[in-house]
């Protein structure tokens, strides 16, 4: 196998699905004479990101090899010392993020095929989701933190437009415009801690900051008594916060349910929520330079793996489930990162890419075959009419919760050993945050599972039955049965079971105590020695799944699961019962800790308010009133004034002249005394 890497190779990677969608989005639609039907539109794009997945997987192969690649394919600009570049970083995080981002892509292009059948802006959303995968390859194939920042922004704009995908709908409107006006505020911190690095260690390049970072850590922010790899790691880790979607900043995830369920998964599994945990991962040098900041990782991951799945327990929308999921989950990753496990977290995020994709788009096909129903409570019994989509979501599920074998629970169990061994005096309510949020993944996994799955058909007693104007799904109607989902849509699934079962069993060991992250991942373990800790403990994918039914988190996901079934199918009146006694929390919990609130009405009206003010009072009182209009009427003051003394009479110009020389005496009189 060769060991090194061609850029022109490389380049095609990202190129591939942005041709293809620049020909669906031009050619397939109104801009460019709609001159090619749906059949080609996404041919082209499918066959875009195949070609992306083939060098992907060819890449990944060479990576495992030795094979790397570090170059610039192009200078934008050179300001001063600084140059502005475009170019690739191949190593172990990148060639998995790369295999991961196109393999997802696919599944998610050709589910679209059946998904997205009856919609009018079928060629539009091929365009979308190609230029998505384009976009977030940018970010993670990128050597620098321009081109990062490029691909960050570049996966927002394209996120926005596609939640905002039914532009008709105020809903998805308003969703998406949250989305990006909430990932703003995290790109706010974001640049200014790329700002901090471009002007202390005046490269942008990934390689050249690495090897300043003990520079970096020597200094203090001017000012303060902060150390200033601290300043930019809690920077860029707002960004983190915005884009991967933490507490508090994670508040757009849920409503950008919006869109259309093919990207949900796009979104919420492979690509955006995790840049943010990719991110972090890439600048581990840095990161592990600053407690404080690993610090401050643990306690926002801790608050939104624990405090999201709660919100998770009482969704009744079957989409909205899986995406307090995925919360939780990017809690988990961002946990790890700060016990310095980053390659726990890159782990998880890459397992909880397979069966998080598989849980979204067993979701959509749930909705499909119940004639866009998505309300769990009037499902039931859908088994029986939906086997592909049944026991894919079963196996989603499992994976989910850290069943012993399955994928997620070799990240999962990684991750809550990880924090055990974690010395940062933030552990050990991270700990209990993790162990506690084990037993609430089970319960609102297989709570939705059981209420779907299982137990006597509802679907036809709805009495708020609608489904989703952009669909018609062959004109069934709402009392009709269920009926399995085409071929387009069971194949990706049963394509992403596959690695949602054994992916984990396979890669823990090269991922996690092997070689494969070893130039891209920095871990100082005498301060940090989590990872260390456990590698000695590690026996085999074998023996850490025998050993896990000794554990309290596999008692924990196994109690979450009996007690769902007991709840929702055994004994209804149970739940409903605590919830009529616990009325004041489940208030709480149905308006999301009153977050949205606050931020709409807090929040906005202090930012509306500030608006007004510096409108009122600094544009048109101060720059208008005072500058612009001020000025011209004080030289018009002075001039009016300038004007009396100009009176062309001699005898006042001889007064004039006296008078200075009376006052010009007079003051060196006044002098010499």
């Amino acid at each position: 196998m060769s060991q090194t890497l061609s850029a022109s190779t490389l380049l095609a990677v990202p190129l591939a699905p942005l041709v293809g969608s620049l020909l669906a989005g031009i050619f397939g639609t109104a801009l460019g004479g709609n001159r090619i039907g749906r059949a080609l539109s996404h041919s082209l794009t499918i066959l875009g990101v195949l070609v992306a997945l083939l060098i992907s997987l060819k890449t990944l192969d060479s990576v495992i090899d030795g094979a790397r690649f570090n170059e610039t394919l192009y200078t934008w600009m050179v300001v001063g010392g600084l140059k502005m570049e475009v170019g690739f970083m191949i190593d172990g995080l990148t060639a998995m993020m790369m295999v991961v981002v196109t393999f997802v892509s696919l599944m998610v292009h050709i589910y679209t095929i059946g998904y997205m059948e009856e919609d009018e802006g079928y060629n539009r959303f091929f365009a979308y989701i190609s230029l998505f995968t384009f976009s977030m390859l940018m970010l993670v194939m990128s050597n620098n933190l321009l081109q990062l920042f490029f691909g960050w922004e570049a996966v927002g704009l394209v996120s926005y437009l596609l939640i905002g995908f039914w532009f008709k709908k105020p809903t998805a409107t308003f969703a998406n415009m949250k989305a990006f006006l909430v990932n703003r505020v995290g790109d706010f911190g974001f640049i200014l801690g790329i700002g901090l690095i471009a002007a202390y260690a005046g490269t942008l390049s990934y390689s050249e900051v690495f090897a300043k970072a003990a520079q970096l850590g020597a200094m203090q922010f001017p000012g303060t008594d902060w150390l200033l790899v601290t300043v930019i790691c809690i920077c860029l880790f707002i960004g983190a916060m915005g884009k991967s979607a933490q507490f508090p900043l994670h508040v757009w995830l849920p409503d950008s349910m919006e869109g259309p369920t093919p990207i949900s998964a796009l979104i919420h599994a492979a690509t955006m929520v995790t840049a943010g945990i990719f991110m972090v991962a890439r600048m581990s040098p840095l990161f592990e330079l600053s407690a404080t900041a690993l610090n401050f990782i643990l306690v926002i991951g801790s608050i939104t793996a624990l405090f999201m799945g709660f919100l998770g327990i009482i969704q009744n929308d079957i989409k909205r489930v899986v995406a307090y999921s995925t919360l939780s989950q990017l809690g988990y990753m961002t946990v790890a990162l700060g016990a310095s496990a980053y390659s726990v977290a890159v782990f998880h995020l890459m397992t909880h890419a397979f069966f998080k994709a598989l849980l979204f788009l067993a979701a959509g096909s749930v909705i499909m075959g119940l004639h866009h129903n998505q309300d769990i409570r009037w499902m039931g019994g859908v088994r029986k009419y939906m086997p592909i989509t049944w026991i894919t979501s079963l196996l989603g599920s499992l994976a989910l919760i850290g069943t012993p074998l399955f994928s997620g629970f070799y990240s999962k169990d990684s991750i809550i050993e990880a924090v055990h061994f974690s010395n940062l005096p933030a552990a050990g309510f991270a700990n209990f945050a993790v162990l506690a949020g084990v037993f609430v993944t089970a319960f609102y996994s297989f709570r939705m599972y059981f209420l779907v799955f299982h137990g006597k058909e509802r679907y036809d007693q709805n009495p708020d039955a609608h489904h989703n104007d952009h669909h018609d799904d062959h004109h069934h109607g709402h009392h009709a049965k269920p009926h399995e989902s085409p071929w387009v849509v069971t194949v990706p699934l049963v394509l992403l079971a596959i690695p949602s079962v054994i992916i984990g069993y396979y890669t823990i060991t090269p991922m996690l105590f092997g070689e494969f992250f070893k130039d891209a991942i920095t871990v100082n373990t005498q301060l940090h020695p989590a990872m260390a800790e456990l590698a000695k403990i590690f026996h085999g994918p074998m023996a850490m799944a025998s050993h896990a039914l000794s554990t309290a988190a596999f008692w924990l996901a196994l109690a979450g699961v009996v007690v769902a079934w007991y709840f929702y199918l055994i004994n209804p009146a149970v739940p409903a019962a605590i919830g009529r006694a616990l009325r004041p929390i489940a208030v709480v919990l149905e308006n999301k800790y009153y977050m949205d609130w606050f931020n709409e009405n807090v929040l906005a009206k202090a930012a509306r308010g500030l608006g007004l003010g510096l409108w009122k009072g600094g544009d048109q009182a101060l720059i208008d009133g005072a500058v612009v209009n001020g000025s011209w009427r004080l030289v018009g003051w002075v001039s009016a004034a300038v004007r009396q003394l100009q009176s062309g009479f001699i005898y006042h110009y001889a007064l004039a002249m006296i008078i200075g020389v009376f006052a010009l005496m007079t003051w060196f009189v006044w002098l010499n005394k």
